[in-house]
């Protein structure tokens, strides 16, 4: 065996050993179902990363800045041929005040997988709804999923206990996307249970639309709706979107712009996905418009600056929230 390993490292660097790799050949065979049993149950757990910067300056109503140091790493266990295991550690670092304001935790630990024709992923995980413009963070839940071109998802769960901010104790619904040539289109309806704050069960539907001109360019709308009126008696609201280049990660020198305007109830943002100050106290509707631009400085390096303009709807002179945040993005 030891010789068929001193074989197999000459063949590997092209000496011709045809005499001695006939002579050895069960054990070379043999070795090589040793290394590729090596090789497969290596690439059965995957680890990669990613570390942010951000700095976030906020004027107009609202005063101060924010730096910010968020690094993740990510586990993709393989378990068999149709399930996996994801979970993801994170630590929060804030540069303005070290001592106090680090912390590390587990925020995502779910497994995803199918059964039969349907898609399922159950534990902790991160719930997007309507492009975030609803919802976007963690809860512990079940996602089912059926369809490729056409797909309907549904989903039920409990938001975790660092965004529970309203006390909604449950969250479920569902949803409908699809693409038809250069247009995408979804329409969903999602249920927010219980809340001990100001809309209680807060039922929201949402229907939008994207067309892409091209893979450089699109154009998206989504109107939202929900059954409970918020502190300025609105309980609707739009989104516009407009998107031009993109800036990938293994693209060194690419780029791209998005351009957004908001109005929305306050009834309709649960937990919004948007970096810029979008309410005062919980509740409060918003409109306005953001402008950002993200350019990849170098491979799996890139980084962004969003500008937000908002305005409060809530209170009489509709005040300001101004944002200026930018980030720079370093994946592994």
């Amino acid at each position: 065996y030891e010789m068929a390993q001193i074989v197999a490292k000459a063949m590997a660097k092209g000496a011709n050993v045809d005499r001695l790799a006939a002579e050895f050949a069960d054990e070379l065979d043999s070795l090589g179902v040793r290394v590729a049993a090596l090789e497969k149950k290596s690439d059965n757990v995957k680890i990669t990363g990613q570390v942010r910067y951000d700095y976030t300056n906020y004027s107009g109503d609202i005063d101060g800045y924010r730096s910010k140091l968020r690094s993740r790493i990510f586990i993709n266990g393989q378990i068999n041929d149709d399930w996996k295991y994801v979970g993801m550690l994170q630590n929060d670092e804030n540069m303005v005040d070290n001592d106090k304001s680090e912390k590390t935790d587990f925020q995502r630990a779910y497994v995803v997988g199918k059964i039969g024709g349907m898609g399922v992923s159950a534990g902790r995980q991160n719930l997007n709804i309507a492009d975030g413009n609803i919802y976007d963070t963690r809860y512990d839940g079940v996602n089912l999923t059926y369809g490729k071109d056409v797909k309907l998802e549904g989903f039920y769960g409990k938001p975790t206990n660092a965004y529970s901010d309203f006390g909604y104790s449950e969250i479920y619904g569902a949803r409908l996307n699809g693409k038809l040539g250069a247009l995408n289109a979804e329409a969903g309806w999602t249920e927010f249970k219980d809340s001990d704050k100001n809309f209680n069960d807060d039922s929201i539907w949402n229907v939008g639309a994207t067309y892409n001109f091209s893979d450089k360019a699109s154009l998206g709308a989504m109107y939202l709706k929900s059954d409970k009126e918020d502190l300025a008696g609105d309980d609707d609201g739009f989104v516009i979107t407009g998107t031009v280049g993109a800036a990938k990660a293994s693209k060194p020198g690419s780029f791209g712009f998005v351009a957004k305007y908001y109005k929305q109830a306050g009834s309709t943002a649960i937990e919004h996905t948007m970096n810029g100050a979008y309410r005062i106290d919980a509740g409060d509707g918003f409109k306005g418009y953001m402008l950002g631009g993200y350019y990849t400085v170098a491979k799996n390096m890139v980084a962004g600056v969003e500008y937000y303009d908002l305005k409060n709807t809530a209170y009489e002179g509709d005040p300001k929230m101004k944002t200026l945040w930018s980030q720079l993005i370093v994946t592994f």
